[in-house]
């Protein structure tokens, strides 16, 4: 069954997660997504540890359904292969420092002139036309910058950053929409166009509802731990044994929550009877509510509380997650064939689409994987000069 992408081209210049995130994601829509790559490799292929067979985990993250062809872009040779792959592609990714890819010849401006529909994605720390534009930017600097750690931890605490490189994967995903709105755009009009893309600009845009909270009040968020500024109850609580979490939005909810307690007085007491007067009232809500929880086990409150449709749950480990049932059931772990590591498990799709299903269909390249094989089949190079070329030998003198 074909991809919703099939015949799009795209070249993918950057490197380590939220770029190479928005090409993979492109590719498991059915795109034929080149990564090229320094002779070095991509810099997440030495991030590490874990390491298997000297490939590194944090590579095999953002790098399922690509071509990986080594190219040198300080010679020559190397510049004139990119140009030519990059005349042939609909779509370009890159998150190279500012001025980087006119230096090499492959600008936006000097690509389009002879590839007018082209797509230009430029993923970058803080913006091509900020002030802050010159700077390099990382998820945990973004994190840190962004107002996202200052939310995070507990009252009393430092900030935290988020467990998961998430200001990267973000605005990876944010790059997908943006490409695909262009994707669009250009089936209407034939014109390509730029996309910009900031880490910073993705973050700030998580920063949700304490972000609209202080444009409102003027007053600035405060870490709660985990707790929440607006919805109460809404936090993890001590049971018997382990911990269970609660998600309370609504006060039918906590009506209902009420009822499992086997205090329906609760949801008339004057102190939490709507969600801002739990607000308000939530230290002697929660005495109330932990007392209660601590006489039985998690499971069998969960048992309750979903009957009644309830929203809770368990705090679950990485391991437990990826090994459940339900998760297996939407094949958000799959297995795919790769050439150094074998077998290998890896994470899925989050999309499904019911007439051009997602499909996984080539693990993370190895480096160079398919250099001969793109010069071949995309640059119509004859198979000896591929291979020659391939195996860094030489450059032949006529393509």
């Amino acid at each position: 069954m074909p991809g919703a992408l099939d015949g799009i081209r795209v070249l993918d210049l950057s490197r380590v997660l939220a770029g190479p995130w928005c090409a993979m994601v492109l590719g498991d829509l059915g795109a034929d997504v080149i990564k090229l790559e320094s002779p070095e490799g991509d810099d997440i292929r030495h991030f590490g540890p874990p390491f298997k067979n000297g490939e590194s985990a944090y590579f095999q993250v953002t790098n399922r359904n690509k071509k990986s062809i080594v190219v040198d872009l300080k010679t020559e040779d190397g510049r004139q292969i990119a140009r030519a792959l990059a005349l042939r592609s609909d779509i370009i990714i890159e998150n190279l420092r500012q001025g980087a890819m006119e230096k090499y010849g492959l600008g936006k401006d000097e690509l389009r002139r002879k590839n007018p529909g082209l797509i230009y994605c430029a993923v970058s720390g803080y913006g091509r036309d900020s002030p802050m534009s010159e700077r390099a930017g990382y998820d945990f600097l973004i994190q840190a910058e962004s107002g996202i750690m200052n939310i995070i931890g507990e009252e009393d605490g430092p900030p935290m950053k988020v467990g998961a490189a998430i200001a990267d994967l973000v605005a990876g995903q944010d790059a997908v929409a943006a490409v695909l709105a262009a994707l669009y755009y250009r089936e209407k009009t034939g014109h390509g166009q730029d996309v910009d893309i900031a880490l910073l600009d993705s973050a700030i845009n998580l920063l949700g509802h304490q972000g609209a909270s202080y444009l409102m009040t003027g007053e600035p968020p405060r870490r709660l731990g985990n707790d929440h500024p607006s919805v109460v109850p809404y936090r993890p609580f001590e049971t018997a044994d382990h911990p269970l979490a609660l998600a309370i939005g609504a006060d039918r909810q906590f009506r209902k929550l009420a009822d499992v307690l086997d205090r329906a007085d609760m949801a008339d007491d004057p102190r939490f009877a709507t969600n801002a007067l739990r607000s308000e009232n939530r230290a002697a809500l929660y005495e109330i509510m932990e007392q209660i929880l601590k006489t039985r086990g998690r499971d069998d409150w969960l048992v309750d509380l979903h009957a009644m449709g309830l929203p809770a749950g368990e705090i679950r480990t990485v391991e437990q997650v990826l090994e459940a049932p339900e998760v297996a059931a939407r094949d958000m772990v799959v297995e795919v064939d790769h050439p150094t590591i074998g077998p290998e498990r890896i994470l899925g799709s989050s999309l499904k689409l019911s007439e051009t299903p997602v499909r996984i269909h080539t693990a993370p390249p190895t480096l160079g994987q398919h250099t001969a094989e793109i010069l071949e089949d995309v640059l119509e190079w004859n198979a000896a000069d591929a291979a020659t070329y391939a195996a860094g030998l030489a450059t032949p003198e006529k393509r």
